[in-house]
């Protein structure tokens, strides 16, 4: 019987939708659920949904919640981590202020000023996650879903005592699947090999029965200039030769070239402040499931979401072999990048865990490219781990969006802006720290 705790079950759709895939497999019906949340009203839901969820399956899974991190987290076999550090109102901050810098941004949870304010707020807590972990359930899986991706397993594999942490995303998933539908190919008939970051990882082989597919594409762009033309993961591509994996409206905001100029914005449809829209929208989508909950209406989806967490779950439960993306740290895995960062890799799962694959060192124009990414990143971690303000602000005066914007004294008073709105989110030692360098 696996033993699973939630970490963020306050977000309840999510839950509601994972959920439904662990009970819905019979092997894992009987399964252990704790859920865990410090939103106590959400948590109320969340297990009321979560109840409701096993009756409508015939899981007689045993269901609890607790406000108690350690105390959910004692004995687990898994824990899934959704957490978001501040919720809407904090990342609300991270478009306010930069916007009045003049710094634009789509999603803000990844790169750029927004996703460092993001991994400043979130990288403490995952640390303290992962302590417990070490405590309390030692040889537990943490399967993490939170952002910044790039920034979270890293942070709990160097800073805290525990490395069992696999960061999951279906951004890789997706683009194979893009891929596949536009040179109208079946996914499951080709060849492809993926790595990188999370967010910025490059598809290098792509390739039916030992053809190449990108002439293929290329094809299928130049048929479509409006439509395919008109996007800047497509643009990206058309310059590397390699496909991105990331949504243009991403992909945007992790380099210089676009979000700076009004021209670019036109051209290519950025939907810049789209991460605010959405957000209006996944609480309209918990209100309407609140809805349908007091109204005793259905609570599980026709169909399975296949969610990674369930899957690599159900796979080392039965020993089921399953390929997927996972996000772990470099140990040679993808060896033109530095060792101990974050990757993103093929890796298989079965009995024993999550096993990752290395790559072929790769061209050294994508590996460029990963650097620079990888710049802003490993100096957010940096700024956590030592408690350093000023790796904050070298964090920001590398990152590609934010240099192309502002002066090198804009960046700074926009840090400090944003350091002194989120208060008591950030670490102390990075909120006392000196000013300027």
């Amino acid at each position: 019987m696996a033993k699973i705790t939630f970490i963020g079950a306050g977000s309840t759709v999510f839950a509601r939708n994972l959920l439904g895939d662990i009970l819905g497999y019979e092997e894992l019906s009987e399964s252990e659920i704790t859920l865990f949340d410090i939103d106590a009203d959400r948590l109320d839901t969340s297990e009321l949904v979560a109840r409701r969820v096993a009756e409508a399956l015939g899981s007689p899974a045993k269901i609890r919640a607790t406000t108690d991190r350690r105390a959910a987290l004692d004995g687990a076999d898994y824990a899934i981590n959704e957490i978001q550090v501040g919720g809407r109102d904090a990342f609300l901050v991270d478009f306010e202020i930069p916007s009045r810098y003049g710094v634009r941004q789509t999603i803000a949870d990844t790169l750029g000023i927004g996703g460092i304010s993001r991994g400043l707020r979130t990288l403490p807590v995952m640390i303290d996650i992962g302590n417990d972990m070490a405590d309390v359930c030692p040889d537990a899986w943490l399967l993490n879903f939170t952002n910044p991706m790039a920034m979270v397993p890293w942070a709990v594999y160097e800073g805290s005592r525990f490395d069992r942490v696999v960061g999951l995303c279906h951004s890789v998933f997706y683009t194979h699947q893009f891929l596949a539908e536009t040179v109208g190919v079946p996914m499951d008939e080709i060849d492809f090999e993926t790595s990188g970051f999370n967010h910025q990882a490059f598809v290098t082989r792509f390739e039916h029965r030992g053809k190449d597919l990108y002439p293929v594409l290329d094809a299928a762009i130049e048929r479509d200039p409006e439509g395919l033309g008109r996007r800047v993961r497509v643009e990206l591509y058309r310059r590397l030769g390699y496909f991105p994996t990331e949504s243009s409206e991403h992909s945007a905001e992790y380099v210089p070239w676009f979000m700076r100029h009004d021209d670019m914005i036109e051209r290519f449809r950025i939907p810049v402040d789209d991460y605010i829209g959405r957000t209006a929208g996944a609480r309209e989508e918990y209100d309407a499931l609140v809805r349908t909950l007091d109204a005793g209406g259905p609570l599980v989806p026709s169909e399975p979401g296949n969610e990674l967490a369930s899957e690599i779950v159900h796979s080392i439960e039965t020993g089921r072999v399953r390929s997927i993306y996972a996000n772990v740290k470099n140990t040679g895995l993808i060896p033109d990048l530095p060792d101990g960062c974050c990757v993103e890799v093929p890796s298989m799962v079965d009995r024993g865990g999550v096993r990752p694959t290395a790559v072929p060192p790769r061209a050294a124009h994508l590996t460029a490219m990963n650097r620079t990414f990888l710049n802003v990143v490993e100096l957010t971690v940096r700024a956590v781990l030592d408690g350093d303000r000023q790796q904050v602000y070298r964090a920001a005066m590398l990152d590609p969006n934010t240099s192309a914007t502002l002066t090198l004294d804009r960046i700074h008073e926009m840090v400090d802006e944003l350091l002194d709105a989120h208060g008591e989110l950030i670490p102390e030692s990075i909120r006392r720290g000196s000013r300027r360098s």
